[in-house]
């Protein structure tokens, strides 16, 4: 079993879209073990981004994704990293393939309703920055 966090961003929230895509989710046989709203402020958008916290483009990131709160998911399941990334799609909504949560629901590169994790090391390490221990359903 593989573990995974999932982000619902800001246009998932304000466009209503969180019940159709957590249904996907569920749908696929994945499990929800953790869920939580979270505000992002600085230092947790700084942590989370720092692969690109010092490019250019990272304020409007910032600012986008601290515009509401999102939704915070821990999933659960078989192969859940690689399989959660095919319902997701590209990470720019505008070539992701219809069927995919973004080629459906996206509309460009950063608002693209999702963030999912990429590996079994970030997904570690992102439910522990998200979570704590006692948030996670065993």
């Amino acid at each position: 079993m593989q573990r995974s966090l999932i982000l619902l961003k800001p246009d998932c929230v304000e466009n209503s879209h969180i019940g159709e895509v957590i249904s996907r989710f569920e749908n696929a046989g994945y499990s929800i073990i953790g869920s939580k709203v979270v505000q992002l402020d600085d230092a947790l958008l700084s942590e989370h981004y720092a692969h690109v916290a010092d490019l250019p483009f990272f304020p409007e990131i910032a600012a986008f994704m601290s515009s509401c709160p999102v939704l915070a998911l821990a999933l659960e399941g078989e192969n859940v990293i690689q399989g959660v990334r095919d319902l997701v799609g590209p990470t720019d909504s505008t070539i992701a393939p219809k069927g995919t949560i973004r080629g459906d629901l996206g509309t460009d590169r950063m608002r693209n309703i999702v963030h999912a994790s990429d590996s079994p090391e970030s997904a570690l390490t992102e439910i522990n920055r998200f979570f704590e221990a006692d948030q996670i359903i065993c």
